[in-house]
């Protein structure tokens, strides 16, 4: 994210005390359903500062790990995983004074404007093709190895391939449960679905998933 640079933008989230960078993100902590993040919401919306502070420190590390997912380690253009990360938390952030809980789930809202600004990314690069589009790994190498290095980009270029062939509820299911690291119950609210259907749904997926590459190694 640009939030890690000196230049800083003043309504950036990382502007805002209890900001941590994404290289220190930890994998998201506590619960995020409906009955924990209403309260944090309601306060929130009302202005309260450190409720707002609370609730972006519960929602930033599902957004990033959201957006890294979703665009499996490329620069888009000008746009990275965490610029669009950053864009998702400003967003969330507007949104909060006009929310307003007709029975569904805040995560249902922060995920819907994650899978739109994912969604803008691509778009914007397919209409603007002078910039290469570089397909980069997921973490740093642990070593500069040209053969490292290609097995690295290859495998992650080979599971992006294959996982952009499945439906793209199935798509969005594995990269929430297993990418992001949400529960059933908060996928299903991230979602509007129930738990049960993200449980199968995530069975088919990999089961589906496990197919193709079995296909591809023969």
């Amino acid at each position: 994210m640009t939030a890690v640079t000196s230049t800083t933008r003043a309504d950036s989230p990382a502007a805002l005390p209890g900001y941590t960078t994404p290289e220190a993100m930890p994998r998201p902590g506590g619960r995020l359903t409906k009955e924990d993040l209403d309260p944090l919401v309601h306060d929130a919306g009302s202005g309260d500062p450190a409720a707002v502070h609370a609730l972006l420190r519960k929602i930033e590390p599902v957004v990033v790990r959201y957006c890294r997912a979703r665009m499996g380690g490329r620069d888009l253009s000008y746009l990275s995983a965490d610029d669009v990360a950053q864009e998702v938390c400003l967003a969330v952030l507007k949104a909060l004074p006009g929310y307003q809980d007709r029975g569904g789930s805040f995560l249902y809202l922060v995920h819907a404007i994650a899978a739109n600004k994912v969604a803008d990314a691509y778009r914007a690069v397919a209409r603007d093709r002078s910039d290469p589009v570089p397909e980069l790994p997921e973490r740093p190498l642990a070593d500069n190895e040209p053969e490292t290095h290609a097995l690295h980009v290859d495998l992650g270029a080979r599971l992006g391939r294959l996982l952009a062939k499945l439906p793209r509820v199935q798509q969005e299911i594995l990269a929430l449960r297993i990418a992001v690291g949400l529960s059933a119950a908060e996928t299903a609210e991230a979602l509007g679905i129930s738990p049960g259907n993200v449980r199968v749904t995530q069975h088919r997926a990999l089961g589906r998933l496990r197919a193709m590459i079995q296909d591809e190694e023969f």
